[in-house]
């Protein structure tokens, strides 16, 4: 009983990590954040530590449909569910979403690029007008280079069919493409990021009102490009993976 404890300062570190992360973490990431600290175990003493300290990953609404029928041109779907890219601005997806808290709805625009999952640009809005698309994709153009030869593929939602839409894509050389109707394994990847989202976030806490809810969304995004790793990204965050690769090259 009097020994000193060993893993004390794994503990520490353990701790620290699954607080940085508001829980997100379970042990095996957890076991990834500590090798970079160079304390080494093994995952299963990482899992037995946590279960003695008593804590233990917290991760375990409805989808907005934007599809009204064929209000405008609908594009094909070229990309045909190859979700790779091999370098950024290749191809982005793009999707909406809807929350439901406090009484209000709030809808969530956002981009994603499938070289390496990063959020490019989103907008948020109580309601879903154009303008949710429309800025979101004026911010995401700001990150384009002449050089780049983009694809950007959606659902079949109204908001990709109106002409003013496809005019911006249009001017900027970018080409268009759509999932078929009422195929959503068309648009998985961003589908998947939504899930991710309310795992991690809207079902993990509790928000105090709405305006609460909108800035831990905002923090939440930011952590998911900058500090959340993923495997397929050899562990790494989004903007990590880019910014290493772009190194390389």
């Amino acid at each position: 009983m009097d020994r000193p404890d060993k893993y004390a300062e794994v503990k520490e570190a353990i701790q620290e990590i699954y607080h940085q992360h508001k829980g997100r973490y379970g042990h095996r990431n957890i076991k990834k954040e500590l090798d970079k600290k160079g304390l080494i175990l093994d995952p299963k003493t990482v899992l037995k530590l946590m279960n003695q300290m008593g804590i233990k990953c917290q991760v375990r609404m409805k989808k907005y449909k934007s599809y009204r029928g064929n209000i405008g041109k609908v594009a094909p779907n070229v990309l045909n569910r190859d979700f790779q890219a091999d370098k950024p601005n290749q191809k982005w997806v793009t999707d909406v979403t809807e929350f439901n808290l406090f009484g209000q709805k709030l809808y969530l625009s956002p981009i994603l690029d499938l070289f390496n999952s990063e959020i490019i640009s989103y907008t948020v809005k109580f309601r879903p007008s154009f303008d949710l698309v429309g800025d979101m994709l004026e911010q995401a153009l700001e990150v384009l280079k002449p050089e780049d030869k983009l694809i950007l593929h959606t659902d079949q939602g109204w908001h990709y069919q109106m002409a003013k839409y496809q005019k911006t894509l249009e001017d900027r050389n970018i080409t268009q493409i759509m999932s078929r109707k009422g195929n959503c394994l068309d648009n998985a990847v961003i589908e998947n990021f939504f899930g991710i989202l309310k795992t991690e976030l809207l079902y993990l806490q509790d928000f105090e009102n709405i305006e609460h809810f909108i800035q831990e969304l905002h923090d939440y995004i930011y952590y998911y490009n900058n500090i959340r790793m993923k495997s397929k990204l050899k562990d790494l965050s989004p903007i990590e993976y880019r910014s290493q690769i772009q190194q390389v090259a």
